[in-house]
């Protein structure tokens, strides 16, 4: 989920930018620039950081799994292969 007070930020930004001529629209620029944030934002497939975080210690965790298991294998071909040699 997309941190609000960034969402807030980036609407504030947003409609800071509007021409002075047009200032008394601000509120309802920022307003609208806030819903069209989140419910672009609300479309996306995103993950929290601590989430990310996670599955990136679950990956590590398997990625060394992996390597340890590859290393086995290598080292069990190698003993077939000096049995037949015999």
């Amino acid at each position: 989920m997309f941190d609000p007070k960034s969402l807030d930020d980036i609407a504030n930004r947003l409609a800071s930018a509007i021409p002075p001529g047009l200032s008394n629209l601000k509120d309802d620029l920022e307003k609208s620039f806030q819903a069209i944030l989140q419910g672009a934002l609300g479309k996306l497939d995103l993950v929290t950081r601590e989430e990310f975080e996670v599955q990136k210690l679950v990956l590590a965790k398997t990625r060394s799994k992996l390597e340890d298991l590859e290393k086995r294998v290598t080292e069990m071909e190698q003993q077939v292969l000096n049995t037949e040699d015999k």
